[in-house]
């Protein structure tokens, strides 16, 4: 039997009091030497689990057998101390949060990865093997979906009202990350509201991954290895999200002056000096920062119409414009001469790394737009890698699903 899109499901989580002294960022956001620190002081922070290296010797390699196993008994001990508690009966839980003026409240499910691979849950970015067997040797190491997966939807009212009732009264769990997001939890258990959910979202075409593709396909061998064929999703209305821009730099300038590199630049994109920061504001437009300056690109051609939704995104051209042929970037999944800085972390955080003399040149992007990661996927195409940087980001810690058994 077909599974359904979504169900509910008991969730692993914090006891009554306890979140705050759980609540970690992603574990994939942070450096080891952030996630050290975030975890200082704080023996429950959910980073011994998700980040288990930083209990451990320096010289312990973070993908060693001794870390997955690090990671297990820590939230084993989370369990058995009671200060993560698993919920008696299945529920669906309102996830909401809150950052500068923004909010957000969406619906923490266990999705199917049945509808996963069938392309219900669609994709948009391709992933890493190495990267997708952390992720199942964690999965399997804890025996639970610890790293929710952001995911959107096409607004739908019927859900929008049910996640509005439900978070009428106090959130069971209610804590800020230290990034300033605040994170709030409701379980729905009232059967009514649980089927009407259910038959809400197996009503809808698709879900798109937002954020989490390597925990998608990690959940999906979990399944074809023997587990339940279910994994940890958050799904927020299309609308509500923020995608800022994903920004790139570069090691070195391909054997090029800084002059030479501008002038070859300058072929497909007027290149203006600019005295502030250059946080693009329209699609087309780029930052570059180099030689201790900004430079604002703009391209001096409109693109056809029959260029079709990959080819057409900002992370698109700077690559075939600028990054491939002209500082001689191949795979950006493997190439080393270039590194991705996430939007959260400003423009600014550009400059430092160049500033700071191991990076040669830094471009900062203007924000995909949901519609065109929609399109993408729904095409059945993937964007280049690093295409967008949602934000806010889900917490860890909060909300987990136990493998079966």
């Amino acid at each position: 039997m077909q599974q359904p899109l979504i169900q509910p499901f008991a969730a692993i989580r914090p006891a009554p009091g306890r979140a705050a002294d759980i609540i970690a960022r992603p574990y994939d956001v942070l450096s080891f030497a952030e996630a050290k620190a975030g975890a200082a002081g704080r023996p429950w922070s959910f980073l011994h689990v998700s980040r288990a290296e930083i209990d451990l010797p320096a010289e312990v390699d973070a993908h060693s057998d001794a870390v997955y196993a690090q990671a297990a008994r820590a939230f084993a001990a989370m369990q058995s101390d009671a200060v993560l508690v698993r919920d008696a009966a299945p529920a669906y839980y309102a996830y909401r949060m809150i950052v500068d003026g923004h909010v957000q409240t969406g619906l923490a499910t266990a999705a199917s990865t049945e509808a996963y691979a069938a392309n219900r849950i669609r994709r948009h970015e391709h992933t890493r093997p190495d990267k997708e067997f952390d992720r199942t040797r964690q999965i399997e190491a804890v025996g639970a979906h610890t790293g929710p997966v952001l995911a959107a939807h096409l607004p739908s009212r019927e859900i929008a009202m049910l996640l509005e009732a439900a978070t009428l009264g106090e959130p069971s769990a209610d804590a800020v990350t230290d990034d300033g997001v605040r994170h709030q939890v409701w379980p729905i258990v009232e059967h009514d509201a649980v089927e009407r959910i259910t038959a809400g979202f197996e009503a809808m075409a698709a879900i798109y991954i937002a954020d989490g593709h390597h925990r998608s396909a990690a959940a999906l061998r979990v399944a074809r290895q023997g587990g339940d064929g279910r994994f940890l999703l958050v799904s927020f209305p299309a609308d509500q999200m923020r995608i800022l821009g994903y920004n790139r730099i570069i090691r070195d300038l391909n054997g090029r002056s800084p002059e030479q590199l501008i002038a070859e630049v300058g072929d497909a994109f007027a290149v203006e000096a600019s005295d502030l920061p250059v946080d693009p504001h329209r699609a087309g437009t780029f930052g570059m920062y180099l030689g201790g300056r900004w430079h604002r690109l703009s391209l001096r051609e409109p693109l056809p119409a029959d260029v079709d939704a990959v080819e057409r995104l900002d992370v698109s051209l700077l690559m075939a414009r600028i990054l491939g042929p002209i500082l001689g970037i191949g795979d950006p999944r493997t190439d080393q001469r270039i590194d991705f800085v996430g939007g959260g972390r400003g423009v600014e955080a550009l400059a430092q790394r160049v500033d700071a003399g191991d990076w040669s040149v830094a471009f900062s992007l203007y924000p995909t737009a949901l519609a065109d990661l929609m399109a993408v996927a729904d095409a059945g195409q993937v964007m280049p890698p690093k295409s967008t940087w949602f934000e806010p980001k889900l917490a860890d810690g909060l909300l987990s699903l136990p493998l079966a058994g």
